[in-house]
């Protein structure tokens, strides 16, 4: 049976739809009800994908193979070679003890877990997505919070819950460059309705964050200053560099804001309450003790900064990469390779220094060796690194692959197209789910841009929306699909170590994915007839 674009029921698109959305829901029931391993039912899933392809779409045997190669690549290179490199960075902390040490500087800080969750998970994964993005937003600080002391599901949730907001503009703005050149509109209109879109989002984050994290409105009170200094700070500056610079560097303004003040807040307002998880005691190792208060500070300070130094190092690279422009034919040494020949089929770049990944593996390096390891034992950490992710690689590899063959075989666009068509003039309302369905099956908001961009430009000119804004509802509601991307939920099992529990995380997820959207939705409904 030959489907072509519209699927094997050309005449009947919604059944065509729901027959293409088979693998997806696979994934949904296998992780979510089953409990089944992500690796056995990600595989399934690519399986299923393959089969529909070539006989119900009709895809050629030999474009499906090339597919699932080029997704197979896509996936070890950059994604899965960031998770290593984030893993690989904790790892070595962990090895040489700075990890107990950077314990210690979060504490003195504030030992209190709600603001230690808004520094990392909110402020410090916000830089780490808007400068590299890949999963490292959710890989280092879920195995930082993890390190700590934070439930490893906790952790999990909360880094997949924060990596939101900051996802439109991550990776210096790359999905919001990306689709304005796959839709022809104008970068500068799409960053303005993106970030003024993403506005009450950031500044309601926190506040969720903190929630989930205490089970209660309560605990809430103490911490509401730090909650609302960290994210109106996030939101005034991304949102006047998004206006008046660009995509590019808005998340980093808003995230380094949010970070500087939140930690000026309650250096100057300290948490008197101090709240920690129900098995920790109030003289826990969490809270500095008197001991450590008394050490020299220089030699305190000194010990911090060494233990830091594999993410100031990053911190430093990821700024210089991008911003000193001497600097930019980095990101001129890479490979340009071909797999896929069918239609649609392009050139890919592999970027091979100035991928987040290989900054990352640098810093570790050089932070491994300023903590005091050898050669050999930065070594045997790396292999030991391997082989504890081999799980997650085969995850990643296949979730890529499936939406490398879904999207070439037009199984995506015919989902995408049969929402348009059942929702008409409530269309702006379904717009933003449309971009997080994008990102659930790829992994990535640039990815769902590229897939779906097109298709919400058309669709907003037909119901006479304005489609700047309907495009921009695309990479918000991208967004919030990210926590719910089976890749991203590896990304978060691995370095919170819960690989094979991957559907809890998703069932904890699944519930503030719906929400967020439902909410964008209203929000791009209520000013899509307005704009």
């Amino acid at each position: 049976m030959s489907g072509g674009i519209q699927g094997p029921f050309p005449n009947v698109l919604l059944l065509s739809a729901l027959i293409a959305f088979v693998p997806l829901l696979w994934l949904l029931i296998s992780l979510g009800l089953l409990k089944m391993k992500a690796y056995t039912a990600s595989l399934i899933s690519l399986i299923l994908a393959i089969t529909l392809s070539i006989i119900a779409w009709g895809m050629p045997v030999k474009y499906a193979f090339q597919s699932v190669v080029e997704g197979a690549v896509t996936g070890l290179w950059p994604i899965v070679w960031v998770i290593i490199a984030a893993i690989y960075t904790y790892n070595v902390t962990v090895e040489t003890g700075s990890m107990n040490i950077i314990k210690e500087t979060l504490a003195k800080i504030s030992p209190d877990r709600r603001i230690q969750a808004l520094i990392l998970a909110f402020s410090f994964g916000g830089f780490l997505e808007a400068a590299a993005g890949f999963g490292t937003a959710v890989a280092i600080p879920a195995s930082l919070l993890a390190g700590i002391g934070f439930d490893p599901l906790f952790a999990a949730v909360i880094c997949l819950i924060a990596n939101t907001v900051p996802v439109a503009f991550g990776g210096i703005g790359i999905p919001i460059i990306t689709l304005s050149q796959v839709t022809g509109i104008s970068e500068s209109l799409i960053t303005k309705y993106a970030a003024y879109q993403l506005i009450p989002f950031i500044i309601i984050l926190p506040i969720v964050l903190v929630i989930i994290m205490t089970k209660s409105f309560k605990n809430m009170k103490e911490v509401l200053g730090a909650c609302l200094v960290s994210g109106v700070s996030f939101a005034i500056f991304q949102t006047l560099v998004a206006v008046f610079v660009g995509p590019e560097v808005a998340a980093i303004a808003g995230s380094l804001a949010s970070l500087l003040s939140i930690i000026i807040y309650v250096k100057l307002r300290p948490v008197k309450d101090i709240w920690l998880f129900p098995h920790e005691k109030a003289n826990s190792e969490t809270a500095p003790t008197k001991e450590a208060e008394n050490v020299d500070n220089k030699i305190s300070e000194r010990k911090q900064l060494i233990a830091w130094t594999p993410y100031i190092i990053l911190f430093i690279l990821i700024i210089a990469i991008n911003l000193i422009p001497w600097l930019k034919f980095l990101g001129n040494i890479a490979t340009k390779v071909q797999i896929y020949f069918g239609p649609g089929g392009k050139q890919s770049s592999l970027q091979w220094i100035t991928t987040p990944g290989t900054i990352m593996f640098i810093s570790a390096i050089v932070g491994g060796i300023l903590q005091g390891d050898g050669v050999k034992e930065l070594i045997v950490t790396f292999f030991k690194t391997i082989k504890q992710l081999m799980p997650t690689i085969l995850v990643v590899t296949s979730i890529v692959a499936m939406a490398k063959v879904m999207g070439y075989s037009g199984m995506i666009s015919v989902i995408a197209i049969a929402l348009a068509h059942m929702t008409g003039k409530v269309y702006p309302f379904i717009s933003p789910l449309i971009g997080a369905l994008g990102t659930f099956i790829t992994g990535s908001d640039t990815s769902s841009n590229i897939l779906f961009g097109p298709l919400q430009k058309q669709t907003a000119l037909q119901i006479h929306v304005n489609s700047a804004w309907i495009a921009a509802a695309n990479t918000v509601g991208a967004s919030a699909g990210k926590m719910i991307s089976p890749q991203s939920i590896a990304v978060a099992a691995s370095a919170t170590g819960l690989v094979g529990k991957e559907g809890r995380i998703l069932n904890s997820t699944l519930i503030y994915c719906i929400g967020y959207a439902i909410l964008l939705g209203i929000v791009v409904f209520t000013f899509g007839y307005i704009v």
